[in-house]
């Protein structure tokens, strides 16, 4: 018996598909029996299991439970729940790998798997050799057992070990997506006054798309935190490991600058240590965690990268533009949605400023959204080497950790290749709008050479 995956299914960070076009119960059952097959070569024998609230989530669960106790392998089924959850357990339990069955931030007919190996990200040429493997048909055969257990009740109140901050009146929007049964313990732990929205889990998503990253998808909790002049809000994406957040104001504030704070507090009892963030952070971030004594390191896009890198450098704090947020020094270094909420109180408790303060003392720079055009696979990466080559050529002052990141006296813009789509994603932030234009234009002209016009932006 062996298994071929769709090669769409096989990304970068994790495995993503449609369920009934490149994703059904065969693709969860291999992968069961081929993960399953791993771990237990490794010396292992369980391995954690959690889903999301997609319709088809419960389908693909039985069948991946089903596909490692065929391996030999127990499964420990902690249920509906946020992807923190699934690695809480990984770090908690007796289990040498975890799988959340999750579609993340990805419209509703699309699901997938975050996989967690010896706690560590199992992504990249893992995920590819994961596919190998399964097509070969090199699997265990045996007949492990099934074991459910409730871990709610204890993440939450892992959420709140240490916790020494203040009591604020916080606006919540779980979006209908996984985390709003822990956001509903949480809230109830937490000192202050609390609105919740859309709490129930909903695979629908009837109220808006589960993405804070995207401004359209805050206007629930913009409206709530205005309406009732809340401090601030905080809003979560399908499966928990994402943040959004808005000031007392109704203002968005991104990722890199959330990051910016959290670099202030940690940094007060860490001091040196190293912070990390994506090539996609505006260059404020840097300088500021270099001002503050940090050592800023620009990194690669991706969750799973991030968490790679923090484990080789030791650092203490990663975050992306996204909203993945990676705490290592009271917490496991996995990003967690919760996590962050529950750091941001802290933090603004320890640092005496509400968020409104700390979103207007920020630098004010304008910038691009994310942009994003499509390019077919098999060219997006070639285009990035043929800006890269002409770039060096003209002695443009160049970063190339994850596609070109080019730096000018007014700002900077950069041009690098999706891992999860076939796109092109650039960004461009400047000091005053017509440097803006300028550096769009440059940005602009190095696509054209390659042959490519940029026609939409996200």
């Amino acid at each position: 018996m062996t298994h071929r995956f769709h090669p769409t299914l096989l990304r970068e960070y994790d495995m993503r598909g449609v369920v009934g076009d490149t994703l059904g119960k065969a693709d969860a059952y291999a992968l069961g029996r081929t993960f399953g097959t791993l771990v237990a070569r490794a010396g292992g024998s369980a391995v954690a299991v959690g889903r999301d609230g997609r319709l088809s989530s419960p389908m693909l669960e039985t069948a991946l439970v089903r596909g490692l106790v065929d391996s030999g392998v127990d499964a420990l089924r902690i249920g509906l729940g946020p992807t923190p959850m699934l690695y809480f357990a990984q770090a908690e339990r007796d289990v040498m790998g975890g799988i959340q069955i999750t579609g993340s931030h990805n419209p509703r007919d699309h699901n997938g798997f975050k996989l967690v190996f010896q706690r560590r990200p199992f992504f990249g040429e893992d995920i590819r050799k994961l596919g190998g493997q399964a097509a070969a048909g090199d699997w265990n055969e045996g007949a492990g057992r099934i074991e459910t257990v409730d871990l709610m009740d204890a993440y939450a109140t892992r959420l709140m070990q240490g916790f020494d901050g203040g009591a604020f009146r916080i606006g919540w929007d779980a979006g209908n997506g996984a985390a709003g049964p822990a956001v509903e313990k949480l809230t109830q732990l937490l000192p202050g006054e609390h609105h919740l929205l859309f709490t129930d889990i909903d695979g629908h998503f009837p109220h808006h798309h589960p993405d804070p990253s995207e401004e359209r998808n805050l206007a629930d909790l913009k409206a709530l935190v205005l309406g009732n002049k809340l401090d601030f809000g905080v809003a979560f994406d399908g499966d928990g490991d994402r943040i959004g957040v808005v000031d007392g104001k109704g203002r968005t504030i991104q990722g890199d600058q959330l990051l910016s704070i959290f670099a202030e507090d940690v940094l007060k009892d860490r001091p040196g240590a190293t912070i990390i963030a994506d090539v996609k952070a505006s260059q404020a971030l840097f300088d500021r965690i270099e001002a503050l004594g940090g050592r800023p390191l620009m990194w690669k896009t991706g969750h799973s990268l991030i968490k790679s890198k923090m484990k080789q450098t030791g650092s203490l704090l990663a975050g992306e533009m996204t909203g993945h947020i990676f705490f290592a020094d009271d917490y496991y270094g996995f990003d967690d949605g919760l996590y962050a909420a529950v750091r941001l109180i802290r933090a603004i408790t320890r640092l005496g400023k509400s968020v409104t303060e700390l979103r207007a003392a920020m630098p004010k720079m304008v910038n691009t959204p994310e942009l994003r055009f499509p390019v077919a696979d098999s060219r997006k990466f070639a285009v990035v080497d043929e800006v890269l080559a002409r770039l060096r050529a003209m002695g443009a002052v160049l970063d190339d950790t994850d596609g070109a990141r080019v730096r000018t006296d007014d700002g900077w813009w950069l041009l690098r290749a999706s891992n999860t789509q076939d796109a092109l994603v650039a960004r461009v932030e400047a000091r005053d709008d017509a440097a803006l234009e300028r550096l769009i234009a440059e940005l602009d002209s190095q696509l054209a050479e390659s042959g490519v016009i940029r026609v939409c932006s996200e």
